[in-house]
């Protein structure tokens, strides 16, 4: 595998001004870099670090989830995960990077495995609509929920587990499910268990958002019939990188700790804009990732700091046309990370038009737009003095996006040991979920709902 490249000038102030750092910034924090890279990488595989340990898994482990994924995709027409947060967007990120971009609208014969549908919200009429496009007879569906007890993924198991039932009998329709959970705990894995649906485990200690090189995103790639072997091989090869001491040569360690500083020195936003469409989901991956384990009320000393530096997700070369402006000019209060890809796939020739209309573009290639369209975006930033970095994909492939996952991953844990606050907790997240399940009535949760009934009722601001 070709290495990502990380070309952090733009975050120096040689380049950027007052806004960068020094190279004294960055060489005078090697001994407290070095600290850092010993404590997280000491906490390998274990606790909340075990997702560390994903792309080791036992060979044999991974040739039974390639071969389930063949013999599902021979049969089926569709392949539906039920899920939210990581158990989606991990999924949904990898294989639109992965598949063909209209994978869904090719026609039979030149579609190589089923279409793909992911679904982690709960709108009623998302749901009528999936059931007005897939054939239940033909149809395979992942329900993933690493506790067994998320309500909106629950919601979906329950209706569409009666709908097969109906259609094709209840032993027939145990055979379209598959569920991914923590084995022996929640109330899914009871009823799986119960019911004999097939069933992928999720280690105790691998967080959702930290779960994609797992059951929770193999299986769907398996299906998609993308190399699972390559994908581990390249996570294998970024974790080397990612646990040297030597933070001058670990990509994670030493931007978590430019995003870090940056957001000390105001830097509140951070703005992932892949220029390939491939990537575009990418930018969803990492909001989840770097806003829900950063973004915490409580240090580790149990001070109050609420941290976290706001995730946004941006497209080039169309958010150019609708955020870049506010980037450029607005408050100095972001840093920018562009994804940049050297080889495409493909690509296509602007005509040698005899139209009088776009001279300089004739006989180039949209490849060469596109990577006009980034420096240029680069270049304006750079101008205004705003921070930016472009992390450099040779090509867009299983290995190269499995190395890119396991980055972010290490570069998230990083920035929360540099902040010193438990980056694998969700407390915000669980305190929503208490409440719904109170509001739903579920047994267990009824001070819960006392609580939230002690509320003012008497809402008087409307227009």
């Amino acid at each position: 595998m070709t290495k990502l490249k990380f070309d952090y000038n733009n975050m120096m102030s040689a380049m950027v001004g007052t806004e960068g750092f020094s190279d004294s910034d960055l060489f005078g924090a090697s001994d407290k870099l070095a600290s850092a890279a010993d404590s997280v990488v000491s906490k390998k595989g274990t606790g909340w670090q075990e997702w560390t340990e994903l792309p080791y898994a036992p060979k044999a482990e991974i040739d039974e989830i390639v071969k389930t994924g063949q013999e599902i995709a021979k049969s089926a027409s569709a392949w539906i995960v039920f899920g939210i947060g990581g158990s989606a967007l991990g999924p949904l990120a990898v294989a639109a990077s992965l598949l063909h971009l209209k994978h869904n609208d090719l026609p039979d014969a030149k579609r190589k495995a089923p279409k793909l549908y992911v679904e982690d919200n709960v709108d009623p009429e998302r749901m009528n609509a999936l059931l007005d496009i897939i054939d239940l007879n033909t149809a395979y569906f992942n329900v993933i929920t690493k506790s067994g007890e998320t309500s909106e993924t629950l919601s979906q198991f329950l209706i569409i587990y009666e709908l097969l039932k109906e259609k094709l009998g209840a032993d027939q329709a145990k055979k379209r499910i598959i569920v991914t959970t923590t084995i022996g705990k929640g109330s899914l894995y009871t009823a799986a268990a119960k019911e004999g649906f097939k069933i992928y485990g999720v280690g105790t200690g691998v967080g959702g958002r930290f779960s994609v090189l797992s059951p929770v995103g193999l299986l769907t790639f398996a299906v998609m019939g993308i190399d699972i072997h390559t994908m581990l091989d390249g996570a294998r090869k970024m974790t080397e990188r990612c646990i040297e001491s030597n933070y001058t040569q670990n990509p994670a360690l030493l931007t978590a700790h430019l995003m870090v500083e940056a957001y000390k020195k105001g830097k509140n936003i951070s703005v992932m804009m892949p220029y390939a469409d491939s990537l575009k989901y990418m930018a969803d991956f990492y909001c989840q990732l770097w806003g829900e384990s950063l973004g915490k009320a409580l240090d580790l000393n149990g001070n109050t700091v609420n941290v976290g530096q706001t995730p946004v997700k941006s497209l080039g070369v169309t958010d150019q046309h609708s955020q870049v402006q506010l980037y450029t000019e607005g408050p100095y209060d972001k840093v920018v990370i562009f994804l940049a890809v050297e080889k495409f796939r493909s690509d296509a020739v602007i005509s040698d038009s005899s139209l009088d209309v776009g001279g300089f573009l004739k006989g180039r290639t949209m490849r060469e737009l596109l990577e006009a369209e980034r420096v240029a975006t680069e270049f304006a930033l750079k101008k205004a003095d705003r921070l930016n970095y472009t992390i450099i994909f040779p090509k867009v492939d299983a290995a190269v996006i499995g190395g890119f996952l396991t980055y972010l991953m290490w570069q998230t844990a990083y920035a929360g040991h540099l902040l010193n606050i438990d980056t694998f907790n969700q407390p915000g997240v669980e305190e929503g979920k208490l409440a719904t399940f109170a509001m739903l009535g579920r047994n267990g949760y009824e001070e819960k709902l006392k609580e939230i009934k002690s509320k003012p009722k008497n809402k008087k601001y409307f227009i």
